[in-house]
C-alpha cells in the first residue's frame, strides 16, 4: 500500500487535534482554560486515506488529460497532474471545503471555476460560501460572489467565450431563500444576474448545455425542503426548463405538450448525446420514475424505461451520461453503475459487486478517448481506461468524514472514528519510528455509516462501535470478530 506523507497534506482537512483532546480534558473538569497558551498549537493530518470519501464533482483538461479537478463534499479541491497517480489539495485557504461543482475552461484551462457546497443534500451534506475563479491553473482563487446561494450544483463555461459562465444554484434545503436558480455573468463573474427563479424552495437539480448550440440549455428546477426526520422530493414548483437564447427566456415543458410525466415531478440528470445532440436524456423523478429519450433536441419526450435498473434514491444521486462517440450507449449512476447498449431500453451492471465503493456521484467520461472514466462516489475515486473492465483505485485522498472520534488509554493512544459510507476505523495517532504513519496502520473495526465508538478504557482490544439506524456492535481488534448488540423490542 502506497505510504502517505501526511504532513504535505496542507490546511484542514478531517484531523484530530490534540488541542481537542486538551479541551474535552479540561471542560471535563470545569476548567478555565487560557487559550493563550495554546496559540502555537498547530493541528496535523493523521490521515487516513485507505477509505477516502465523497467526491460529488470531476473535470479534466481535455488536451492534457493527465490534468484531473476533483471536488469533495467537505475536503476541498484537489489536482492530479500525473493521470491519478499523485494528488495535491488546491483549495485549502479558502472559506468553504465543500465543493459542489468545478469546471475547467477548455478554451483556456488555466482558468477553472469552483462552486462550493455540494449538491446532494443528504442530511449531512456542508454548505458553501460562493463561486471562485482561478486564473492559474488552481494556484490561487477569487471569491466572485453569489455567497448566498449556499450550495451550487453546476457550472457551465460557455466553450467560446470563458467570459461567460452559468451557475445553477440548487440552495440550502434546510430553509427558504431566494438566492436559487440559474445565474448568468458575461464579465467573468464582475456581475450577474438571476436569469432562472421560480421560488425559495426550487433550486438547480441538473443542467445541461447543447454541445452543438451553446445558446441552448436544459434545466432541471427542483422543488425540495429537509427537515430533521423527513425529506420531500419534488412539488408543483419542479420541472423541466428550456432556453434558446442563452437565458433571456425559458420555457417550461409538460406533459400535455412535451410528453413528460403527468402530476409532480422532483430531481432530473439530463444528458445530450455528443455525437448526436438531437438525442436527449432525462430521468425523471415522479410518480412512478422513468427514463425519457428525445430525438429532437429535448422538444418531445417518450418514456422508454420505468425499471428499477434505471437508478435509485433520486434525492442523492438521480445522473446520467452519455458516451460522447455512440448515442446509444448510456451510463446511469447511483449506488450501482449501470450501462445501457440500447438507448436505455435495458441496463446491466458495469462494475462488479464489491470491486469498488458504492454511492456514485460524479463521472468524467473523455470526449476523445470513452474507455477513459473517472468516477466519484461516498468512497473516493475510480479511474477507468478500458471502459469499466478495471479500474484504478485512488488511495491517497484523505477525504473521509468523520461524524464522531475518540481516543483510548494506549501510549502511543489510538484514535477511533465513524465515518460517512465507510465504517468505523481506527488507527494510531503518532508512531515511533521516522517512517510516521502509513495507509495500511489504519482498519476497520466495524460497517455501515460509522458514528460513535468507544474503546473499553481498560482493554483497548475490545470496544463499541455505532452505526446507522441504532445497530450496535462489539469487537474484538486481536480477532477480527465482532458481534451485534443492539437491543430488541417487542414492539417492531
Amino acid at each position: 500500500m502506497q505510504t502517505i506523507n501526511y504532513a504535505s497534506l496542507r490546511g484542514v482537512r478531517i484531523t484530530l487535534l490534540t488541542l481537542s483532546a486538551l479541551l474535552m480534558t479540561f471542560l471535563s473538569y470545569g476548567r478555565q482554560i487560557d487559550f493563550s497558551k495554546m496559540e502555537s498549537m498547530k493541528p496535523r493530518n493523521i490521515g487516513p486515506a485507505n477509505m477516502s470519501g465523497r467526491i460529488t464533482s470531476i473535470d479534466v483538461v481535455r488536451n492534457n488529460p493527465e490534468i484531473i479537478y476533483a471536488g469533495s463534499a467537505s475536503g476541498g479541491l484537489w489536482k492530479s497532474e500525473s493521470g491519478g497517480i499523485a494528488w495535491e489539495p488546491i483549495f485549502d485557504d479558502n472559506l468553504a471545503l465543500s465543493i459542489g461543482a468545478v469546471a475547467v475552461s477548455q478554451k483556456n484551462p488555466d482558468v477553472v471555476w469552483v462552486g462550493t457546497g455540494e449538491g446532494n443534500p443528504r442530511n449531512s451534506l456542508t454548505g458553501g460560501y460562493g463561486v471562485y475563479r482561478s486564473l492559474d491553473a488552481g494556484a490561487t482563487w477569487e471569491l466572485m460572489g453569489l455567497e448566498k446561494t449556499r450550495n451550487i450544483h453546476r457550472i457551465i463555461i460557455h466553450p467560446d467565450d470563458p467570459n461567460t459562465v452559468y451557475i445553477g444554484a440548487i440552495g440550502s434545503p434546510w430553509g427558504d431563500h431566494p438566492e436559487r436558480g440559474v445565474y448568468k455573468t458575461t464579465d467573468a463573474g464582475k456581475t450577474w444576474n438571476q436569469i432562472l427563479y421560480i421560488d425559495q424552495m426550487t433550486g438547480v437539480g441538473d443542467m445541461v448545455m447543447d454541445p452543438s448550440n451553446p445558446d441552448k440549455i436544459l434545466v432541471n428546477m427542483w422543488q425540495h425542503r429537509r427537515e430533521p426526520w423527513f425529506f420531500t422530493s419534488g412539488g408543483p414548483s419542479s420541472g423541466l426548463y428550456m432556453t434558446m437564447d442563452g437565458g433571456q427566456n425559458w420555457t417550461k415543458q409538460s406533459a400535455e405538450k412535451n410528453g413528460l410525466p403527468e402530476g409532480d415531478v422532483g430531481r432530473m440528470g439530463l444528458a445530450f448525446a455528443t455525437n448526436n445532440p438531437d438525442r436527449v436524456y432525462a430521468i425523471i423523478e415522479a410518480k412512478d420514475n422513468a427514463l425519457y429519450r428525445s430525438e429532437n433536441g429535448g422538444k418531445n419526450w417518450t418514456m422508454i424505461n420505468d425499471k428499477s435498473d434505471i437508478g435509485n434514491r433520486p434525492f442523492y444521486y438521480f445522473d446520467i451520461y452519455v458516451d460522447p462517440k455512440n448515442e446509444n450507449r448510456l451510463y446511469s449512476i447511483f449506488t450501482n453503475v449501470n450501462v445501457s447498449e440500447d438507448g436505455g431500453k435495458s441496463f446491466t451492471g458495469l462494475i462488479e459487486r464489491n470491486l469498488i465503493h458504492v454511492d456514485n456521484h460524479a463521472l468524467y467520461i473523455n470526449p476523445d478517448d470513452p474507455k477513459y472514466m473517472i468516477l466519484g462516489n461516498d468512497g473516493g475515486m475510480a479511474i477507468t481506461r478500458d471502459m469499466g473492465k478495471t479500474w484504478q483505485f485512488v488511495e491517497n485522498l484523505a477525504l473521509g468524514q468523520f461524524y464522531h472520534v475518540n481516543v483510548d488509554n494506549e501510549t502511543p493512544y489510538n484514535v477511533y472514528g465513524g465515518l460517512q459510507d465507510n465504517g468505523t476505523y481506527t488507527g494510531p495517532a503518532y508512531t515511533w519510528i521516522q517512517e510516521g504513519l502509513r495507509n495500511d496502520y489504519y482498519y476497520a473495526i466495524g460497517g455501515g455509516d460509522g458514528f460513535d465508538v468507544m474503546a473499553d478504557p481498560d482493554d483497548s482490544r475490545y470496544g463499541y462501535s455505532q452505526s446507522q439506524q441504532g445497530n450496535v456492535g462489539r469487537y474484538d481488534k486481536l480477532t477480527g470478530s465482532s458481534k451485534r448488540i443492539k437491543p430488541t423490542s417487542d414492539d417492531p
